[in-house]
């Protein structure tokens, strides 16, 4: 045991000070934060003089409290004709001039404009057009703009019940959005430390199986503690990794803009439940063990550190499958493709904990998701751990199928 533990921490320390690592967290820290706060960052380093637009109302409506002005557009209402303002929008005085006129009962707009708008910037115009016209179609019922505006801006409360008493209580609509959310999270660590941490341990045991290091080593040690030892040490630094930037993040939210996105991360974390979270972090970590397995497993079929990338390729392709999965279950959860990768142990981890957060599925198939995925890890393990014995110090050339042939060929 104590050859294990000093693997172990010779492992943890050596890739902990290791300049790629410490690289890593700060590219994740720097992406992540570019991602949560890209509007404060745009405004601070891309601030941008706001449109200058001009409204003509040939309505005898008054349409100036529906286009209200903002950091990105400044409307105006000119008292002067249709020619002088399309030669302000030539001149580029302005940024485009909007006609308004009444054609049956209804609103109709015409936007000019000398330079093309952006694509966000036209849909903001167009939003404002389309509010401005149900305003005005409501107003010709002899309602003032506050009344017309009341009836558009209201919303009906709407409460779930479940009168099937066998299934899980059905979620509300912030709750589901919530749990959509936390998803996108659990996918995205996973999928990123299973890209970062099956190609570390896979070219690690590989490095030290082509340079001849693990002969020495298996000298002193058996080969399932050396197994053991990379896999915890590995896994260790998988954690240290998650919370080091969960707790950077969460400072950030805490300190940037007075709080404010901090009191959005505790609006989406009141709305998840406790069996969720329980979830959510069980799928999280015995998904990343089961792919340090395999990765553990293909580093030991290989000769040289230059068959790695091909040998770990098979389990890329299964995390990319299930984050692609997750990406479209985002905006219909309920999908067959999602219900069945949410079963299969190495996607399941990116999708039952959508399926739990975003849809009202019975417990028990959370369960069963759950029981399957630990099941297979623990097959996996016992038998990349007898795998692992015979093919460590076994060399082979040809492809993963061939090298498999050869150790079971040798060692049998």
């Amino acid at each position: 045991m104590s050859k294990f533990w000093l693997l172990v921490k010779q492992l943890y320390k050596q890739k902990i000070k290791a300049k790629s690592f410490i690289f890593s967290i700060l590219i994740y820290i720097v992406v992540i934060s570019c991602v949560m706060f890209w509007s404060d960052i745009k405004e601070a380093l891309f601030a941008e003089e706001p449109l200058k637009i001009a409204v003509l109302n040939d309505t005898e409506a008054d349409l100036k409290a529906l286009f209200t002005s903002s950091p990105d557009v400044e409307f105006s209402f000119p008292k002067e004709e249709e020619a002088a303002v399309e030669k302000k929008v030539r001149d580029e005085d302005l940024d485009a001039a909007i006609f308004i006129q009444d054609k049956g009962g209804s609103l109709v707009a015409e936007i000019a404009t000398f330079k093309p708008l952006t694509f966000n910037d036209q849909q903001s115009v167009s939003s404002s057009i389309q509010y401005a016209g149900k305003i005005y179609e409501v107003q010709q019922l002899n309602l003032s703009a506050e009344q017309a505006d009341k009836i558009l801006q209201s919303e009906t409360t709407i409460s779930m019940k479940n009168l099937n008493e066998e299934t899980a209580g059905g979620k509300s609509e912030d709750e589901k959005a919530a749990g959509i959310g936390a998803s996108f999270l659990v996918g995205f660590l996973i999928y990123s430390f299973v890209m970062s941490f099956l190609s570390m341990i896979t070219t690690d045991v590989a490095s030290e199986k082509g340079s001849r290091v693990l002969e020495v080593l298996l000298a002193s040690i058996k080969p399932a503690t050396h197994f053991l030892a990379k896999l915890t040490g590995t896994f260790l630094l998988a954690l240290t990794q998650i919370v080091v930037l969960l707790t950077v993040q969460s400072l950030l939210f805490m300190l940037v803009d007075g709080g404010s996105k901090w009191d959005k991360v505790i609006e989406v974390i009141n709305g998840l439940s406790a069996g969720y979270v329980g979830y959510a972090i069980a799928f999280l970590l015995l998904t990343i063990v089961l792919f340090l397995i395999m990765g553990a497993l293909l580093g030991s079929l290989v000769s040289k550190v230059e068959e790695s990338s091909q040998a770990m390729m098979p389990a890329m392709m299964l995390g990319l499958a299930g984050f692609y999965v997750l990406l479209s279950g985002m905006y219909s959860p309920d999908t067959m493709l999602v219900k069945v990768f949410s079963y299969i142990p190495f996607t399941s981890g990116m999708v039952m904990p959508l399926r739990i957060g975003a849809t009202d599925i019975a417990a028990t198939e959370s369960m069963i998701s759950l029981g399957v995925l630990i099941v297979t890890v623990v097959l996996l393990f016992m038998l990349s751990l007898s795998f692992y014995k015979r093919s460590v110090l076994t060399y082979s050339s040809g492809g993963i199928i061939q090298k498999i042939k050869t150790v079971l060929k040798v060692t049998t």
